[in-house]
């Protein structure tokens, strides 16, 4: 970790089709090896498939709400003291839950095996959406693992 100084933040442009920086972060985060005509086509074609399947208006607000139901708020970060590590329970900043919530629904839909990308993706927004999956379960844990070892809160220190 260098010590010179904080690397600024990049913020996200907005998507061509819907205006919102959310959609297009959803984009890289599909993106595989540069191929961002491919991940474009995967995560249009899944949130118009939520909307199909959903029925209920906005497709960016399907999004936002599946992404309200993934979002961590507490996880746990290994913290060296005196010789041993503890698990310390730590607040999530809203840029983290954002991009953790994205790289889970997209590690989830892609263990979706038999099925093609786009209809694995639109099942794990339905899923989240509905606070049920994979996702949802992987939040619940995380929560559950930062409320087990909430003794040693008193060792947060620094970030």
């Amino acid at each position: 970790m260098s010590r010179r100084r904080r690397a600024t933040k990049r913020t996200h442009q907005p998507d061509a089709r819907y205006g919102t920086p959310l959609v297009s972060q959803l984009i890289n985060v599909v993106m595989n090896r540069g191929k961002k005509s491919v991940a474009e086509s995967i995560v249009y074609g899944a949130i118009e498939r939520v909307s199909e399947k959903l029925e209920k208006g906005d497709p960016v607000e399907l999004l936002l709400g599946a992404l309200e139901n993934c979002r961590p708020k507490i996880e746990v970060k290994s913290r060296r003291v005196g010789g041993a590590t503890y698990q310390v329970p730590m607040e999530v900043s809203h840029e983290r839950q954002t991009s953790m919530a994205f790289r889970w629904l997209v590690a989830s839909a892609r263990g979706r095996k038999g099925q093609p990308m786009t209809e694995a993706l639109a099942s794990e927004i339905i899923d989240a959406y509905n606070n049920t999956g994979n996702v949802v379960k992987k939040r619940e844990e995380t929560h559950k693992m930062a409320q087990a070892n909430r003794a040693f809160a008193h060792l947060r220190w620094g970030n």
